[in-house]
């Protein structure tokens, strides 16, 4: 997100929500009472006050159902409005949130889950019929919401509630990895029959007040949160696609949080006392897609010189100025079940030209997707078309719509520029990488690895599901469809005076993106 999915991109100077003369305007009409941008914070936790924060946006593509959400900025308003059963700590571990505690049959087959005391913000308790008529939703095989893939594997018709606090999941085979389901992305509980979310009701921090899609969101504290009331009156989301927009108007006292900012921003504010910038560490993996189902990548030799070409070092010191590291063609570096025994792969160029002769492309003419939809996209995709120009190929960016492009690049194109924020690799694979993923942007599809897939998450064997993950690993990288070049830091930057923005907290996590722990000063 995250899609998400999650370096700034160098884009034409249309202005925040939709053009410049409407920043100001826009902007302005939302700043709260008190709000001066030269206040500093004090370092302690205060009450009251509106916290404005500007993301990028999908602008008619944009929902407040939290099971479609997909952007960045719609994760963080989910998450603001709603609760999953689980979450990503720091390291990816699963950490409890609605569910208090669960715990597996001796077979795997079935889980139960006893819920903590939680209300929605209409007074009514979250109840287990709430929780099973959400994963029923999200199931739906007429509908595509995002973790769809991840709750696969329920088997709803034999699950029950044993109360309103305690449920019962059965599942279609054993499932060792389950609480990674309670905390997929998108895997949210809404009121049992909520189907419009217009005016969303959600039992998390903040309640629904008003929407003008594509342009703002604004939400108020709820005092009956089960974790404890947010520190802030209220929350208010503005839609700025531009990193340049996000910082300019942070800087002019608009804005209180800009997310998704560049090393380069980062560094020529570094003194100016203007703004505090945020870092955190391995947050996005930033990659290009090739759909391997299709000429030209359905050639293996193809795909190996693409990998050979790439001058991985380059790519993080110039795209993201060095503020990230190096990738390996494999998503979730430093995770759980990780594959760091797969030698780093280098720049070979004359292997790759070798490659490229064989697959009868050199000179080849390849269209690759990008747009700036994300930091870093369009300067990653001219490095890249430089680096693959000395191997033989010639890569021809195309802009993409920014509204529409995640969209777009799903089944559309052959190359695209793409970034994840964290989440553990099992569910990178069960979202992304199985036959029946719901955005598999590579196409990827195996019996062979599903198999494996599936080996790993019905053993108990904790060195059985290691090997599983490793040989899938082993696989992607040697004729996988993503090109993992590099893991980037996430920066966000904020005025002065805001307290309680997490640092250790990547991308997708629970505390990224996170208001409800964050003030005023």
């Amino acid at each position: 997100m995250i899609h998400p999915p999650v370096t700034a991109p160098r884009v034409s100077r249309r202005g925040l929500l939709g053009g410049a003369a409407a920043v100001s305007a826009a902007l302005l009409t939302g700043c709260g009472p008190g709000q001066d941008p030269a206040t500093t914070s004090s370092g302690q936790p205060q009450r009251g006050g509106r916290l404005r924060v500007a993301f990028a946006g999908g602008g008619v593509n944009e929902t407040l159902d939290p099971h479609l959400a997909n952007l960045f900025n719609e994760a963080s308003r989910a998450k603001a409005m709603f609760d999953k059963l689980a979450d990503y700590g720091p390291d990816v571990s699963i950490q409890p949130r609605l569910a208090e505690r669960w715990e597996p049959s001796g077979d795997l087959t079935r889980w139960r889950i006893t819920l903590r005391q939680a209300t929605f913000h209409d007074g009514r308790p979250v109840r287990s019929a709430d929780v099973l008529y959400s994963y029923t939703r999200i199931t739906d095989p007429k509908r595509a919401f995002r973790a769809k893939a991840s709750l696969g594997l329920l088997d709803l018709p034999n699950s029950r509630a044993v109360d309103d606090r305690t449920l019962e999941f059965a599942l279609k085979q054993p499932f060792a990895e389950f609480p990674n389901a309670l905390a997929a992305f998108g895997a949210y509980i809404v009121p049992e029959g909520a189907d419009s979310f217009e005016r969303p009701v959600g039992s998390g921090p903040f309640t629904f007040d008003s929407w003008q899609p594509g342009r703002s969101l604004l939400l108020k504290r709820y005092d009956g949160y089960w974790e404890g009331a947010a520190h802030l009156d209220e929350l208010e989301y503005l839609i700025s696609n531009e990193e340049s927009a996000r910082v300019n108007a942070l800087l002019a006292g608009q804005v209180d949080y800009a997310h998704d900012i560049t090393p380069t921003t980062a560094r020529t504010h570094a003194d100016g006392g203007r703004m505090t910038v945020t870092r955190m560490p391995n947050s996005t993996m930033q990659s290009f897609a090739m759909k391997v189902d299709r000429p030209p990548f359905d050639n293996r030799d193809l795909r190996e010189a693409m990998f050979l070409l790439t001058d991985r070092q380059q790519l993080v010191d110039t795209v993201l100025a060095g503020s990230g590291q190096v990738g390996n063609d494999l998503f979730g570096k430093g995770y759980q079940y990780y594959a760091d025994d797969i030698a780093q792969r280098t720049r070979d160029l004359d292997r790759a030209r070798f490659l490229i002769d064989k697959a009868g492309a050199k000179g080849l003419r390849i269209p690759l997707d990008t747009a700036s939809v994300a930091s870093g996209f369009v300067e990653a995709a001219s490095v890249f078309a430089e680096q693959a120009k000395q191997a033989g190929l010639v890569i021809e960016t195309a802009m993409g719509n920014k509204d529409t492009y995640w969209k777009d690049i799903l089944n559309s194109g052959v190359l695209a520029s793409y970034r994840s924020g964290a989440m553990p690799i099992e569910t990178h694979i069960s979202q992304r990488l199985l036959t029946n993923s719901t955005t598999n942007a590579t196409r990827w599809a195996r019996p062979e690895f599903d198999t494996l897939y599936a080996k790993a998450i019905s053993s108990a064997d904790e060195a059985t599901r290691r090997q599983a993950y490793g040989d899938m690993q082993r696989t992607l990288h040697a004729e996988g469809g993503f090109l993992i070049w590099g893991f980037a830091d996430f920066l966000v930057a904020t005025a002065p005076r805001v307290g309680g923005v997490s640092s250790d907290a990547p991308a997708n996590t629970l505390d990224w993106a996170r208001f409800d722990k964050v003030w005023l000063g």
